[in-house]
């Protein structure tokens, strides 16, 4: 077994590696390593002072930390399964601010829009009554 993960020829009938031989048989090694479950805590910690819409981000710190707790705990699924809620809260939470932007931005731009029609109005109605009126 090749723990490198590399290929390994074998000669069937006879001969050294590097000889011409009849027939070899690749060797192939699987390593099958588990990834260690990621927590998202770093982003909860964003999410929770940056952008904090319906409790999302405190919630997202919640499952970050449990699944820190599991991973040292030993108990990987666990912490994977919170990780894993962790990352779609952060998920929703970043989506709903940055469409709370959105929407504030485009409330002002429409605010400030009516306010300037509103205002120029005025003054021509001002201008129009004091010549003609």
């Amino acid at each position: 077994m090749n723990p490198s993960g590399h290929h390994e020829a074998l000669p069937l009938q006879g001969g050294y590696p590097g000889q011409p031989a009849g027939h070899t048989v690749v060797q192939h090694t699987v390593v099958n390593v588990r990834e260690s479950p990621k927590d998202h805590i770093v982003w909860s910690i964003c999410t929770l002072f940056y952008g904090n819409p319906c409790c999302l981000g405190l919630a997202a710190l919640i499952y970050s930390v449990k699944a820190r707790d599991r991973k040292m705990v030993g108990d990987l699924d666990g912490a994977r399964d919170y990780g894993t809620t962790a990352c779609r809260l952060n998920t929703a939470a970043v989506i709903l601010t940055i469409l709370t932007f959105i929407l504030i931005i485009i409330v002002v731009a429409v605010s400030v829009h009516f306010a300037v029609t509103a205002v120029t109005d005025n003054h021509r109605s001002y201008n129009y009554n004091n010549r003609y009126g």
